[in-house]
Parts: structure tokens; sequence; C-alpha cells
């Protein structure tokens, strides 16, 4: 099996200032084209249309939250196989269980180190698809 790349990354926040850090985290030392939303709903539409390698999905939202943005993802079919990793404080071991029993190839603590998110991206995909 061929490795699959990771190149493009939509990221999705409710707040603006963990977007920004994010972003210039997974573009300046990862070197992704990352595309940011900012709820569940923008993520389902701009998915269709950024086609990302990955989705970084925030778990508390308000409106559509995390688990239930990715429900949505995957009942879209241009959408249903893109690969999410969820970004949420709440990291005890039977909430990433759960998160990973949703769909999620892993977690990653809130607040994140923005000198080591693209690493971490990496090693999880890595794990997945290497």
């Amino acid at each position: 099996m061929s490795a699959r790349e990771l190149k493009r990354i939509l990221m999705v926040d409710d707040e603006a200032d963990i977007r920004t850090v994010a972003c210039l985290s997974l573009e300046a030392l990862g070197g992704f084209t990352v595309q940011l939303c900012d709820s569940g709903s923008e993520a389902a539409k701009t998915a269709m249309a950024f086609n990302p390698d990955l989705i970084l999905l925030d778990v508390m939202m308000p409106g559509m939250d995390g688990p239930s943005t990715l429900k949505t993802l995957r009942a879209q079919t241009e959408t249903a196989a893109i690969p999410v990793i969820f970004m949420t404080a709440k990291v005890q071991a039977q909430e990433v269980d759960h998160y990973k029993k949703l769909g999620a190839l892993d977690v990653i603590a809130k607040p994140f180190d923005p000198m080591t998110l693209a690493a971490n991206v990496s090693q999880i995909w890595m794990n997945a698809y290497v």
C-alpha cells in the first residue's frame, strides 16, 4: 500500500485565536495548505469545495458540535471518507475512546503546543496511513 500524502487540512474551531495559531503552526512548520472554518455547518459546506486530506475538528462548538459535524460529514458522499482528528480539552481515556468509536483517527489535547502541532498531526497521519 502506498502512503497517502497529507497536504490539505481543514481546521474547524469557533475560537479565532485558536484558528489563527493552528493555521500559522500548520502552514509554517508543517508546510500544509490550511483552510479555516468557524463552525460545523460551515465545515460541512467547505469540506466539499476544499476537498481536504484531513479535518481538524473542535469538539465543543456552539450550534453543531464536533461529533454532530462528523456525523454530517459522514452522511455526505463527497466528505464521508475524509479522516478527522478531534481537538478538545476533554482528553480522559473514556472520552478519547468515545471519539475514536465515532470515527476519529485520534484526539489532540487543547491547549496544544503550536511548535509541535504539525508534527503531532503528521505522526497521527503516519500511524494511520503509512
